[in-house]
């Protein structure tokens, strides 16, 4: 962990576009925190590797998943991951090694480097390392893909969570 004792453990997931699974992401992980009670005690935002949907809120089809679950996506505004990221992040959490492979072709240092997670990496019962991209099927793989997301989610702030509890 980089950040200080007063400073938020930071957190960005990365997807292509960053309107449906990063988004995902971003929205299950804070919620996690939140429940928790640590929500101070981290910041999580998302990027795409791509430019396309800049600006653009998440994808109907993620931002209804999201609703279904109890989450709110509706406060998402897409944006590209930037040379910036790597400096202002404690973790990069890729949903694919497409991602993965694109980050480590982007960082300078094997600081920025030693980052990079793929977010799969973090459930035990995953059966794959990539988190398959639900942009060009229905609904139910938007269901199925945040379903995944929040096993693994979860599982990624289980395993942050004594790092960044303040100690009593």
């Amino acid at each position: 962990m980089t950040s200080g004792a007063a400073d938020p453990f930071r957190v960005v997931f990365v997807c292509t576009g960053n309107i449906c699974r990063s988004p995902m992401a971003d929205v299950v992980f804070r919620a996690a925190a939140d429940a928790a009670g640590l929500g101070d005690r981290v910041a999580s935002t998302s990027a795409g590797t791509g430019d396309w949907h800049v600006g653009e809120r998440a994808d109907h089809r993620t931002i209804d998943a999201l609703e279904r679950r109890g989450y709110d996506g509706t406060h998402h505004r897409a944006r590209q991951f930037t040379q910036a990221d790597f400096a202002r992040s404690d973790l990069i959490v890729s949903l694919d090694r497409t991602h993965e492979r694109i980050l480590r072709g982007w960082a300078r240092t094997d600081g920025d480097a030693d980052k990079l997670a793929l977010l799969l990496s973090f459930d035990p019962d995953a059966r794959t390392l990539d988190v398959p991209d639900p942009y060009y099927a229905g609904p139910g793989m938007f269901d199925e893909v945040l379903g995944m997301i929040e096993s693994a989610s979860r599982a990624l702030f289980r395993q942050l969570e004594p790092a960044i509890r303040p100690a009593t």
